[in-house]
């Protein structure tokens, strides 16, 4: 059956440089058009840690050589990655759809998402960015100001504030590209973070988790499923212990019991699920699934994945 779906491709899928990018891009776009052949309407929304993270050093770093170079915020480094990323998958989802004689348009959205400036996110920065660090480069961040976690065991990254979306500006324009049969690419990095002040939006220094704006934008433009991809084929609780459970389909209150329980890890598999159940209570009629990039053709047919359901 026909399902209009919202893809929010992790970390794994674009590599960390460059060339990473390019080269993991061709096996994500084998996997998205998988999905648009078998008759899915597909929105992309796609993480920029790595990416961000290059573009503000980089920056940061000219600037101190010559001071004609700005500094730039956030939500302008946010813009540029939005740019670059979708670039490289416009290209490889074109490719892959013309070696399957599919006439399918893509175009990537610059979008922009509204945030809450009273939002305690901005109290207690927790969004990681950039590459890993060891805890020598940690502490030289932090004595310079820089606020540093250490992120599920892998080592130590830059964190800014990641406030939760209120609204997907470009929400309707996305929507209406689906409607005409087109792939949109939007909502990349979480989406440029901007409030509303005077009657204009205006950038917040702040970094969006990719997949709570995976699942905003699920719901707003009525997607029948959220897919929230990630370096493993399913979720699991008790993760690592004797006792690991993999699972299958649970309940929204399943989900939320977990969370309570401290069963998933912060800043890896926790947002993931989080995302998943708010889209699952805005649209009871959705589901939500996690699951590997190459697993996801069988996810939606139900033959993997953890899926989230209302009930």
């Amino acid at each position: 059956m026909k399902k209009r779906v919202v893809i929010a491709l992790g970390g794994n899928a674009l590599g960390n440089t460059l060339k990473e990018q390019m080269e993991a891009a061709l096996g994500t776009a084998k996997a998205i058009v998988d999905l648009v052949e078998d008759g899915h309407e597909v929105a992309v929304v796609h993480g920029n840690g790595p990416q961000v993270g290059m573009i503000e050093t980089a920056f940061e770093t000219a600037s101190r050589v010559d001071r004609h170079f700005p500094v730039l915020p956030m939500s302008v480094c946010v813009a540029l990655s939005q740019g670059y990323i979708g670039y490289d998958l416009q290209n490889v989802l074109r490719k892959e759809l013309d070696s399957r004689s599919l006439s399918v348009p893509v175009a990537t959205i610059i979008t922009q998402v509204e945030v809450d400036p009273k939002d305690r996110a901005f109290e207690n920065p927790s969004k990681p960015i950039g590459g890993f660090m060891t805890a020598e480069e940690a502490d030289i961040l932090k004595s310079k100001g820089v606020s540093v976690m250490e992120d599920a065991g892998r080592g130590y990254r830059q964190v800014v504030a990641s406030p939760k979306p209120v609204k997907i500006i470009e929400a309707d324009t996305i929507k209406a590209l689906l409607d005409a049969g087109q792939i949109p690419v939007a909502a990349g990095g979480g989406g440029i973070p901007v409030a509303l002040r005077d009657g204009q939006y205006h950038g917040m220094p702040a970094v969006i988790d990719k997949d709570f704006s995976a699942a905003k934008l699920a719901e707003l433009i009525g997607a029948d499923m959220l897919i929230i991809l990630t370096a493993v084929e399913k979720v699991a609780v008790n993760f690592g212990k004797p006792d690991q459970k993999w699972l299958d389909t649970i309940t929204v209150a399943e989900a939320e019991k977990y969370i309570g329980e401290n069963q998933f890890a912060r800043g890896s598999m926790l947002p993931k699920v989080e995302a998943a159940v708010s889209f699952v209570k805005a649209n009871p009629a959705g589901s939500a699934l996690i699951t590997l990039l190459s697993a996801a053709r069988d996810g939606i047919e139900g033959k993997t994945g953890t899926r989230i359901k209302i009930s």
